[in-house]
C-alpha cells in the first residue's frame, strides 16, 4: 500500500505546502472555491507519477490524453450513499497509466521533475466537475489562484475589525473566526445541486447548503452567523427544510451531508436553531413548513442515540412519564436499537436535550401562530427534565423504569465509556448545567443563587483524583481542566457564563478569561478538545469580543470580559456594531460600568440582539478590581489603564 510520512508543512487558509520525505517530492496547493492547483516538485532520481485513490470500490478512474476524469462513492451512516466526481488537468503530457488493487498511478518518466495539477469536482456529473475546473481556473498560475483566496479570506474575516490587544490574541481570534466558516458548505453548482433524494434539484435562486453537525454547532456557531450572515442563514434554514422534504421519511436532519443524514450524537436540536433566528427577524424561509416537518419528526423519529429509525418502546415510555428511562448496572440492555459496546442510552443528557428541544418547538410554534392545542405537549415536555433531580446530591441522576433513581451513582465517573447509560461524552458535574432554556428553574432545584453559586465553586475546585483513570474513563472531558470542568467538550460551553445568573458577574468575567488564555493559545496546542464545525471557535470569537449566546432561542447575549479595545461588526445591512473597552488588558477583565447608544446599563444584565442588528455602540469601563452589582469593589479599587 502507498503511505507517506511528511515534513516542513505549512498552511493558511489560501495554500499548503509539504515535503513528503519518503517520495522526496514537494507538494503546494493553491484553493479555489470547488478547485485546486496542485504542484508537485519531484526532488530525486527515478521514476515519477501520482497515485489516485478511492473510498469505495465503486470509485473509477480514466485518462483520456493530459484529461484524467474520476468518480467516488461516499455513504452515509444509513442506507444512503453521494458520488463525486473529478477532473483533473496536468499541464505535462503523461507517459503512462496504470489500474491496480483500488489505485491508478498517473506516470510522467524519469526525466519530469515538475508536475503542475489543476482539479475540479462536483457533486453533480464530470461534465459539471469540467464546467467547474475551467469557470474558476483559466491558466496555471498557483500564485495567483492564492492571492485571489487570501483576498477573499481577508474580505471575510475583515468583517469583525479588532483593536487592541497582544498579536497573539489577534492570531487566536481570526483563525477561530477562520475556523467558524466551515460549516456549512454550499454545494449549489450554476443553480443545481445534490438532494438527498438522490436527484438534482434547481435551487431557484437559493442556495443549497449542508454538512452541519447540530449538536456541535446550534450552541455558539449558528448564533455567530445569525449576526454575521443573517441573508446566508435564512438559506441554511431553507437548506434543512429541502432535506428533510427529501427524505423518504420526511425526518428534519441532524447531521446532514451530501450522503444523507448521519444521525450522529444525542438528540436533534433544529428547533433551536429555527427559533434562534426567527426571533433575531431571519424569516426568509418556509416558517410553517418547518414546525410542520419538526413536529412530524419529533412524534416519529426516535431520540436513541446513534440510531435512525421510528419510535421503540424507549420513547413511548418518554413521551408518556417524560424522561427517558436508564437499565441498573446489573440489567442487560433489552431494547435491540441501542447500541451495546459504545453510546448506549446516555438517558440523561437524552432527557435534557429533548426539553430544550421542546420548549424551542413550542415556543417557535407560538411565534409563528401554531394553535395552543398542537404546542401544549411540548410545553410539558420542556420541564421533563425536571424529573431526574435529585435534590439530596444536587445532581440529575437516571432512572429506571420504574422511577426509582439508579444506585450506585457517582457523579465523577458515571458518564464514561464504561457507562454511557447516562450522559453523553462527559459526567453529572457537567450536565448538571444543561438546562440553558430554563436557567431560572435550575436556580430554583438548587434552591436559590449562593446555593447554585456554591456548586459552580466546588466544580471549580474538585480534585479529579488520578489523571489516568479520569482519561480512560471520560476521554471527550479529560482536556481543558479547571477541577472537574472541562473546556474540552460542548455542553461545558456556557458554564462559564452561569455566573451572571447567580448575580455574580465578575467571577463569570475571570473564568471566561482564565479559558482563554489557558486552552486557547497560538501554539499547535491552542486548541484543548473538540473543535467540531466550528463550534468550539464560536465560543473563542464570542468570548473574546466579550459576550455569548448563553442560551441560543432567546435573541440576547450575557456579558463576558472584552478581550479588545475596540471590535467593529460590520453588518449585511450596512451599519456597523461598535464595542469599546479602552482600558481592557491581560489584567483589566472586570466590567465597571457599560453603556449601551449612550445610556448607562447594569453590568449583571445583558446585550439584545436588536443593539447588535441595528448597529448599536457600546463602551464597557474595564477594571484590575472586581466590582459588585451595586458598585462596591470587591478587592480595592484600581482601574485599569
Amino acid at each position: 500500500p502507498w503511505t507517506a510520512t511528511w515534513d516542513q508543512e505549512h498552511a493558511t487558509p489560501y495554500s499548503y505546502d509539504v515535503f513528503l520525505d519518503l517520495q522526496g517530492v514537494k507538494l503546494s496547493v493553491a484553493p479555489g472555491e470547488k478547485t485546486a492547483i496542485f504542484t508537485f516538485d519531484f526532488e530525486r532520481d527515478g521514476a515519477h507519477g501520482l497515485s489516485f485513490g478511492t473510498k469505495d470500490s465503486l470509485g473509477s478512474y480514466a485518462l483520456d490524453g493530459r484529461l484524467l476524469t474520476g468518480v467516488d462513492v461516499f455513504h452515509g451512516l444509513r442506507d444512503c450513499a453521494a458520488k463525486v466526481y473529478l477532473a483533473a488537468e496536468f499541464d505535462t503530457d503523461p507517459t503512462g497509466c496504470e489500474t491496480a488493487e483500488g489505485r491508478t498511478a498517473v506516470f510522467f518518466g524519469t526525466k519530469c521533475e515538475k508536475v503542475k495539477m489543476r482539479l475540479g469536482v462536483s457533486y453533480l456529473s464530470v461534465e459539471q466537475a469540467k464546467r467547474n475546473l475551467h469557470g474558476e481556473i483559466s491558466d496555471w498560475d498557483s500564485a495567483a489562484l492564492a492571492v485571489g483566496a487570501r483576498t477573499r479570506w481577508n474580505d471575510v474575516l475583515s468583517q469583525i475589525e479588532v483593536e487592541g490587544g497582544t498579536d497573539d490574541e489577534k492570531s487566536v481570534f481570526y483563525t477561530a473566526l477562520w475556523r467558524c466558516h466551515e460549516r456549512m458548505v454550499n454545494i449549489t453548482e450554476e443553480g443545481r445541486y445534490y438532494g438527498f433524494d438522490g436527484k438534482v434539484h434547481e435551487t431557484g435562486g437559493i442556495d443549497q447548503y449542508t454538512d452541519d453537525w447540530i449538536w456541535d454547532t446550534f450552541r455558539a456557531a449558528h448564533p455567530l452567523m445569525t449576526i454575521l450572515n443573517p441573508k446566508e442563514e435564512a438559506e441554511k434554514l431553507t437548506s434543512y427544510i429541502r432535506m428533510a422534504e427529501q427524505d423518504p421519511e420526511h425526518w428534519m436532519p441532524v447531521f446532514p451531508g451530501v450522503a444523507g443524514d448521519r444521525h450522529s450524537m444525542v438528540n436533534r436540536h433544529y428547533a433551536i436553531m429555527f427559533l434562534d433566528a426567527w426571533r433575531k427577524g431571519i424569516r426568509d424561509f418556509d416558517a410553517r413548513r418547518a414546525f410542520d416537518l419538526m413536529d412530524h419528526t419529533e412524534e416519529t423519529e426516535s431520540l436513541i442515540p446513534w440510531h435512525r429509525g421510528p419510535l421503540t418502546e424507549l420513547d413511548r415510555f418518554y413521551k408518556e412519564h417524560g424522561y427517558y428511562p436508564g437499565i441498573r448496572p446489573d440489567e442487560k440492555e433489552w431494547v435491540k436499537e441501542v447500541q451495546t459496546d459504545w453510546e448506549r442510552r446516555q438517558c440523561v443528557s437524552v432527557t435534557q436535550g429533548a426539553s430544550y428541544d421542546a420548549w424551542a418547538l413550542a415556543a417557535f410554534g407560538r411565534e409563528i401562530g401554531i394553535p395552543a392545542e398542537r404546542l401544549g405537549k411540548y410545553d410539558e415536555r420542556a420541564t421533563g427534565y425536571r424529573a431526574l433531580w435529585n435534590p439530596e446530591t444536587h445532581f440529575f441522576h437516571p432512572k429506571d423504569k420504574d422511577g426509582r433513581f439508579i444506585e450506585p451513582f457517582d457523579p465523577m465517573f458515571c458518564g464514561g465509556y464504561g457507562a454511557r447509560n447516562y450522559f453523553t461524552e462527559n459526567n453529572a458535574w457537567t450536565y448538571v448545567w444543561d438546562v440553558q432554556h430554563d436557567l431560572e428553574g435550575l436556580v430554583r432545584l438548587f434552591g436559590g443563587r449562593k446555593a447554585m453559586s456554591a456548586k459552580l465553586d466546588a466544580m471549580l475546585n474538585l480534585d479529579i483524583g488520578p489523571k489516568w483513570k479520569f482519561t480512560a474513563e471520560i476521554p471527550d472531558g479529560c482536556t481543558g481542566l479547571m477541577g472537574v470542568f472541562t473546556m474540552a467538550n460542548e455542553p461545558s460551553f456556557h458554564i462559564p457564563y452561569l455566573y451572571n445568573i447567580t448575580h455574580e458577574p465578575w467571577k463569570t468575567q475571570k473564568f471566561v478569561r482564565k479559558t482563554l488564555e489557558c486552552w486557547f493559545r497560538n501554539d499547535r496546542m491552542g486548541m484543548c478538545g473538540d473543535e467540531d464545525g466550528g463550534g468550539m471557535s464560536a465560543f473563542v470569537v464570542f468570548s473574546m469580543m466579550g459576550f455569548y449566546p448563553l442560551t441560543p432561542g432567546k435573541p440576547e447575549y450575557v456579558w463576558g470580559s472584552p478581550v479588545f479595545r475596540k471590535v467593529t461588526i460590520h453588518l449585511q445591512s450596512g451599519r456597523d456594531f461598535v464595542l469599546e473597552a479602552p482600558s481592557a488588558s491581560r489584567d483589566a477583565k472586570y466590567i465597571g460600568g457599560i453603556s449601551v447608544n449612550g445610556v448607562a446599563c447594569g453590568v449583571g444584565g445583558g446585550l439584545d440582539h436588536s443593539t447588535i442588528f441595528g448597529g448599536g455602540k457600546v463602551r464597557v469601563e474595564m477594571l484590575t478590581r472586581a466590582r459588585e452589582a451595586n458598585g462596591s469593589c470587591l478587592m480595592g479599587e484600581n482601574a485599569g489603564k
